[in-house]
């Protein structure tokens, strides 16, 4: 420690090197774990025992120029109405769902909302099939949807922004000149990649149409059930329902997709071991910069300090014991860089998870990492220099100064 503090300024500089090489790894995995961590949450809070059917498959292949190699029609309201009355797999529920808008105006007595809600038509599986919670208030039921009723239930930001951090139950809004009396409010999901789940409205199905009354509406279908042991006669119940609506012949492929909510986090979790391996790469290759960087400055220091050297071997310091000097040396300068690299890493995943609006994970894998990485990093980069001094003629050590 004391010839580290001889050599204060070449110490922050050595620190401040390998301290940017293991931000690079924690930084990077950091954001990985952060990205890939909340993407698998809203997958995962569907439930392992839903499925859905929708216009593509997740892996739908493209052509040249980002064409479709087949284009599916769209799942219309005559398809969802067909596959509900046909469709009676036990112990099972559907929910349908579209998207009305995602630019509508919510207004409230003089209050209004910048035009970027979300306006969602569902039935009333929809909330559990999503694995969406209501906080306050209830969820909509089988006589709100089919009585057409003039209710919704919001998102939770609304609380703050229109109300002002009012109750907003029972109160009245309006969508496009429609009032709706608000019975429930959905708890936070927060924001992906820009995507505010906090900002929607759910109205009931009919009410939505009624309202949005494009020709090329595409809805969704959710199918949960109760037992995930019978989810694969689930999947194929629908599969065979579908294609009798959609007049599929035997030999033709089916023009629409499934999705399973289990395949999307596993290709999540696909993706999210592709983007650590490539994170890991681009980190190794920062952090051998450092080693070369800290090798270079030992280098440096063994040769402006030939006289300490010099008279410790004079005075019976064995050449191990000043090899293991210079090793300590590297591998404390290594393990205060690893210190700064670390506390830097978290402050940049901290402004990450606050700029997405996401939520923030310690990272004790990467730290881990991080401090095995700067001690095999300060070994490595230090041996070379430490067997170099130890190596010194005291002679010729003396006689040089």
């Amino acid at each position: 420690m004391e010839s580290i503090k001889g050599q204060l300024l070449k110490t922050i500089l050595t620190v401040f090197i390998i301290g940017m090489g293991i931000l690079a790894l924690v930084g990077s995995l950091t954001l990985v774990d952060i990205l890939s961590g909340v993407i698998s949450n809203d997958f995962e809070s569907m439930g392992a025992n839903t499925f859905t059917l929708q216009r593509y498959e997740f892996n739908a292949q493209r052509q040249r120029g980002g064409e479709r190699e087949k284009v599916n029609p769209i799942i219309n309201y005559n398809d969802v109405r067909g596959f509900i009355d046909a469709y009676e797999y036990p112990f099972s529920q559907t929910s349908v769902s579209f998207t009305g808008t995602r630019a509508a105006e919510v207004k409230f007595e003089s209050e209004k909302t910048d035009p970027d809600v979300q306006v969602y038509g569902v039935n009333e599986h929809y909330l559990e099939n999503t694995g969406t919670e209501v906080e306050f208030g209830r969820a909509f039921t089988v006589f709100d949807i089919a009585n057409n009723s003039k209710v919704c239930v919001i998102g939770s930001d609304f609380k703050r922004s229109l109300f002002k951090n009012d109750d907003p139950l029972n109160k009245t809004i309006s969508i496009r000149g429609v009032k709706f009396k608000i019975i429930g409010i959905m708890e936070s999901k927060g924001s992906t990649f820009g995507n505010n789940q906090d900002l929607k409205v759910l109205v009931p199905i009919q009410v939505a149409r009624g309202m949005y009354t494009q020709p090329n509406i595409d809805y969704r279908l959710s199918i949960k059930v109760d037992d995930k042991e019978v989810m694969e006669g689930a999947q194929e119940a629908a599969i065979l329902t579908f294609r009798n609506i959609r007049k599929l012949s035997p030999l033709e492929k089916n023009n629409f997709g499934m999705v399973r909510s289990d395949d999307l986090v596993n290709r999540i979790n696909d993706i999210k071991s592709f983007l650590t391996v490539a994170a890991s790469i681009i980190s190794i290759i920062t952090i051998l910069g450092s080693s070369i960087a800290l090798m270079n400055i030992l280098l440096v220091s063994v040769s402006q300090r030939t006289r300490e050297i010099g008279v410790r071997k004079a005075l019976g310091a064995k050449r191990s014991t000043i090899a293991v000097q210079f090793l300590m040396e590297s591998v404390v300068i290594g393990q205060f860089g690893s210190i700064l690299g670390i506390l830097l890493g978290l402050l940049v995943g901290l402004a990450m998870a606050n700029g997405f609006d996401i939520p923030f994970q310690v990272p004790w894998g990467a730290m881990i990492a991080a401090t095995i990485v700067s001690f095999l990093v300060a070994v490595v980069a230090g041996l070379f220099p430490a067997v170099k001094a130890a190596r010194l003629d005291p002679i010729e050590s003396l006689r040089y100064e």
